[in-house]
């Protein structure tokens, strides 16, 4: 199966503070899956590293007060298009970002403060049928039996 997976995911130096979250998992998943990585905050040309952002409502602003928004729809308009491009049918997201976080996202007030909610990307992809998966829920994805496809 072809899967998007954040960038960050894989290591890729993305986050906002100029770091990763790379998977110890990762190696098993790439063995089982092609994995696709992304970054809407990246696509939506944000810069690494850059300042904090929550959504808010339907906005997302960072912690100074700006609102970067259309970044992140046009980042995540890019995933959507490499969605359709590999046929993707699922996603491994960071969990709690203010573009990939499924479920639970920060609240917008930058103190830590988790709640119900999607990020932008995450949100999107659900709508057009692709299945979220946050970091946590990675050994669903590597346990999971292989799809073989016909080309």
């Amino acid at each position: 199966m072809r899967i998007l997976v954040s960038a960050c995911l894989m290591g890729m130096s993305c986050r906002y503070d100029g770091k990763s979250n790379q998977l110890p998992q990762l190696q098993a998943l790439m063995k089982k899956h092609i994995c696709i990585p992304v970054c809407a905050e990246m696509f939506g040309g944000l810069p690494t590293p850059r300042t904090p952002a929550e959504r808010q409502g339907n906005r997302v602003v960072t912690k100074d007060g700006q609102d970067v928004t259309d970044a992140f729809i046009r980042g995540t308009a890019e995933i959507l298009r490499l969605a359709d491009l590999y046929h993707c049918k699922a996603a491994l997201l960071k969990e709690n970002s203010p573009s990939c976080g499924s479920g639970k996202i920060y609240d917008g007030t930058f103190t830590g403060t988790l709640v119900e909610g999607d990020g932008i990307t995450a949100q999107l992809l659900k709508q057009k049928g692709i299945q979220v998966y946050g970091e946590s829920e990675i050994r669903e994805l590597v346990d999971e039996r292989p799809f073989y496809y016909s080309i």
